[in-house]
């Protein structure tokens, strides 16, 4: 049996094996998981996610650097303007990341940073390590902190009720939630400072400074023990006026 098609037949045929060719590509692209290879590329933003969308890695430029993402939500957050990369946990909340940034003004200043953090569960950075420079003074330090228990969530949610509440009142509800909560505490530091000292630092449960190694601008190195006031309770060398 003899089968003539006419032109709209025939566009129609074609076009359908086209959509099955391209629906064939696609599949046998994805199944064997084919990686695209380029030389170079420009982005703004580069998203890692997960098959089911929550995502696991952000790199981006200052323009389309993301806010506060917990639990797959995003909100805004106060301060942070930088370029860099967040890390995610299983659950979509920012637990960590790597920022960096630095220019000099049109008054010569310069001013520049690096940062690398990672957070404790649905809470903020419990190991940081940071490199500054403003005006000339220059820091470098690693810092370790306890954190209370109470999820950021909480903090988050406070932002979002009060954010059209005016200045001093927000001030007040701020102040309100951290006086019913344990406050973050710096338990460890070493780096050097901008005058140019460098010391080890270990502080107790209240964040007081309790066993401090320091080497001093001058280059008088010093072992200091401190009671819970700060008062020193020992040194060794000791202090040349106890000699």
């Amino acid at each position: 049996m003899k089968i003539t098609l006419t032109g709209n037949r025939l566009l129609a045929v074609y076009s359908g094996i086209l959509t099955v060719a391209a629906a064939m590509a696609l599949l046998t692209g994805a199944t064997g998981r084919r990686a695209a290879r380029f030389d170079a590329i420009d982005v703004q933003r580069i998203n890692v996610v997960e098959p089911d969308g929550t995502v696991r890695l952000v790199l981006s430029s200052k323009a389309l650097f993301p806010g506060i993402i917990f639990k797959k939500k995003e909100y805004p957050h106060p301060n942070r303007s930088t370029a860099g990369i967040l890390f995610y946990d299983d659950e979509g909340t920012e637990n960590g990341g790597l920022t960096f940034g630095g220019e000099k003004d049109k008054d010569g200043k310069v001013s520049a940073y690096g940062h690398l953090s990672f957070d404790q569960y649905d809470q903020d950075q419990v190991l940081t390590l940071d490199a500054s420079e403003d005006g000339g003074y220059r820091k470098a330090r690693l810092s370790i902190w306890d954190r209370p228990d109470y999820s950021v969530g909480e903090l988050l949610d406070l932002q979002a009720r009060i954010k059209n509440l005016a200045a001093d009142e927000q001030k007040a509800e701020y102040a309100k939630f951290f006086a019913q909560r344990e406050k973050a505490q710096p338990r460890v530091f070493l780096g050097k400072s901008d005058n140019g000292a460098v010391s080890l630092r270990f502080n107790d449960k209240q964040g007081r400074e309790r066993l401090i190694v320091e080497v001093a601008p001058d280059g008088a190195p010093a072992v200091r023990f401190l009671d819970e006031n700060g008062k020193e309770t020992g040194r060794f060398p000791a202090a040349l006026d106890q000699k």
